[in-house]
């Protein structure tokens, strides 16, 4: 698309989605029209965000399109929330993990794998990445055996819950410490010191001030589509037959996602791998665990707690998503074959999803 033309569209879609929404079209329109405008304006996100990053340095540049690529998902879900769709929330919670990890990652990697045969990163990032999804899973795991196998009141089912989102945040919390201060130049990637000789290479194409502006701007845009989408999903979902797991796990997933798609997989043709593993794998663990724990506090704040149950099939889905990648990234070297491979995946479990 070209330059002049995205900001066009960017401005024509969000203007037709507010109107829409204000004015009570139909239900499916305001849908399209809303999808687009939250694609387009996760774009533009990710593209400020991607500008920021370029002056923060690339581990913390991957940690800030992790977290700005989330915003979007976090911004849907509290949305969400409001309207007591918890099974959704928690379909489009396991549909960021697993997308970032299969269809963000996988796009990327084969994307990159195209152009250059072999890509290398920080063995021990990744590795370390994988361990603490496991943990995650584990954390996800064990509440729902639990509470599925013993008989316990829906208060202590609150409580656990909200126990488990405390432990989760302090664990992503001391990662930050670890990954971002302990331990920066023991996870610095491979890649870091071309970049420190060519500095040059990829200028950003705005300033460090109107990045920031623009980003803002972007995350109070990404806010308001928000709410105009999740406004139609109920009406969308019945329309169509449609599962709530399936909307909230890959579509709701997918269009929310846009950000980490085009940042992760334009880093990957640039040969910087490791910043695209990072968002990947980065916005997986964000998601799991602190966007997660703290929609559960959101939740008991607005009065009523989403516990952190989740399905069989949700678990599955992410059980099977970190066990693949984890595989696959824990040597430091991808190919676009390996691309293919999580894709695969992906696609294997949004058949299953749909037939639900």
């Amino acid at each position: 698309m070209s330059k002049p033309l995205y900001p066009i569209l960017l401005i024509v879609f969000f203007l037709l989605s507010a109107i829409g929404y204000y004015a009570g079209w139909s239900p499916i329109i305001q849908f399209i029209l809303s999808a687009a405008s939250v694609i387009l304006v996760a774009g533009f996100l990710g593209k400020a965000t991607e500008s920021v990053a370029h002056y923060a340095g690339q581990r913390l540049g991957g940690f800030l399109n992790a977290t700005f690529g989330n915003a979007a998902e976090l911004i849907i879900a509290i949305f969400l929330i409001r309207e007591g769709l918890y099974d959704m929330v928690k379909a489009s919670l396991t549909g960021s993990i697993i997308g970032n990890l299969l269809l963000v990652l996988g796009a990327s990697l084969f994307a990159g794998g195209l152009k250059h045969k072999v890509q290398n990163y920080n063995v021990s990032l990744a590795g370390l990445s994988g361990s603490l999804m496991v943990v995650a899973v584990i954390s996800l795991f064990i509440p729902a055996v639990f509470l599925k196998t013993h008989s316990i009141t829906d208060q202590d089912t609150d409580t656990l819950s909200l126990i488990v989102a405390g432990v989760l945040i302090v664990a992503y919390l001391a990662w930050l410490l670890f990954s971002m201060i302990t331990h920066k130049d023991y996870l610095s990637d491979v890649t870091d010191q071309k970049d420190e000789e060519l500095p040059h290479e990829h200028a950003p194409a705005w300033s460090k001030r109107t990045s920031i502006i623009y980003l803002v701007i972007a995350t109070i845009m990404v806010a308001f589509v928000s709410e105009w989408l999740v406004g139609t999903l109920e009406t969308f979902t019945t329309q169509f037959g449609l599962s709530e797991l399936f909307v909230g796990a890959f579509l709701v997933a997918i269009i929310g996602n846009a950000a980490e798609h085009s940042a992760a997989i334009m880093l990957a043709m640039k040969n910087k791998i490791g910043a695209s593993v990072e968002i990947a794998v980065g916005s997986s663990l964000q998601i799991a665990l602190f966007v997660a724990p703290v929609l559960i506090f959101i939740s008991y704040f607005m009065g009523n707690t989403m516990d952190i149950v989740f399905t069989t099939i949700e678990l599955v889905a992410i059980g099977v998503s970190v066990f693949i990648a984890k595989s696959i990234t824990q040597d430091g070297s991808t190919n676009w074959y390996e691309g293919l491979m999580l894709l695969a995946v992906y696609f294997i479990l949004g058949v299953s999803f749909y037939l639900v």
